[in-house]
């Protein structure tokens, strides 16, 4: 039985990974930019990257290496279905590759369901037999766990919680439709927002403001900002429309937000918790806990952690 992995998760704009024990330890931890050039460049640079924390620590056998991707996958091919924010992915078949290159046997899981499974592990859901993740950052992640068991769908795209349509005709997505709550919930979609905005609100710190960014809205939001908070407020109001819809669906325990964005809280969590109240059933709208991630940017990486041990017993 091995005793340690090496765990990535790889996002919009960073790859970080760890070395990883059984108990959940993270021995060494490294992160770097997102390379978006082209396939064979990101390929390499995650290799680089578990080199380097193969070399960190000479004298632990490592035994596979786990990933967590923003992608839908094929789990009976391993390829890489689609990646609305890293399309150089797309038809890889990441793990064979990745294992050739390292030596190691690898495994792939979505970003989403692999923080889930982190936080269901060892962070804010450890102990509910259902529950919900979701991830506020690039895009709008999601995950799925029944009676303690990660849910994937019969073609591995169950939990794509970002690409739940809150406007009929709304703004574009990448995934190709329009109105999907990544649009109004992820970092880039505040961003979009405030500028939306900016022309309602001449009193904002952030109107005279050429490029800004989400921690900025953040930062103004917290000195109470009328622009930002109106923005949280508008973001937190379609994040709830879309939870709404899966606690009416699955009858959640619990829902862990994380992410980025889900430093937020305090700024947007009472309309999204507002509107859940407003179009679920009651009872299970009374039940639900919503909860922020314990494992802030670690959740991915446990979770994959998690399952490169789960699939080498």
């Amino acid at each position: 039985m091995i005793d340690t992995v090496i765990a990535a998760d790889l996002g919009g704009t960073n790859l970080r990974m760890a070395v990883v024990t059984r108990d959940g330890e993270l021995l060494y931890r490294s992160r770097r930019d997102t390379r978006r050039e082209g396939s064979d460049q990101l390929l390499e640079e995650i290799v680089e990257q578990a080199r380097d924390c193969l070399a960190a620590v000479p004298d632990r056998s490592v035994g596979a290496l786990g990933i967590a991707v923003p992608a839908t996958i094929d789990f009976s091919t391993g390829i890489l279905k689609e990646s609305p924010n890293l399309p150089s992915l797309n038809g890889l078949h990441l793990p064979r590759l990745l294992s050739e290159r390292l030596d190691l046997p690898s495994f792939l899981d979505n970003d989403g369901t692999a923080a889930t499974v982190g936080e269901h592990w060892i962070g804010a859901t450890q102990g509910a037999l259902n529950s919900i993740g979701i991830t506020l950052g690039t895009g709008v992640g999601g995950g799925l766990i029944f009676d303690g068991t990660p849910y994937r769908g019969i073609d591995g795209t169950a939990g794509e919680i970002g690409h739940i349509c809150v406007e009929r005709d709304g703004h574009p997505c990448g995934c190709g439709s329009r109105g999907c709550v990544e649009q109004y919930a992820s970092a880039g979609a505040v961003v979009r927002l405030a500028n939306e905005l900016k022309a309602f609100f001449p009193g904002s710190t952030l109107t005279a403001s050429t490029g800004i960014t989400a921690a900025d809205i953040y930062s103004a939001g917290m000195s109470s900002d009328p622009l930002a908070l109106e923005v949280f407020g508008v973001m937190g109001s379609y994040l709830g429309i879309a939870l709404a819809d899966l606690v009416n669906i699955l009858n959640p325990e619990m829902i862990v937000i994380g992410g980025g964005v889900a430093g937020a809280w305090d700024l947007f969590i009472g309309k999204t918790r507002e509107e859940i109240d407003k179009r679920s059933f009651r009872e299970p709208a009374e039940r639900v806990k919503l909860v922020p991630a314990k494992l802030g940017d670690d959740a991915g990486i446990l979770g994959a952690a998690r399952l490169a041990f789960s699939a080498t017993k």
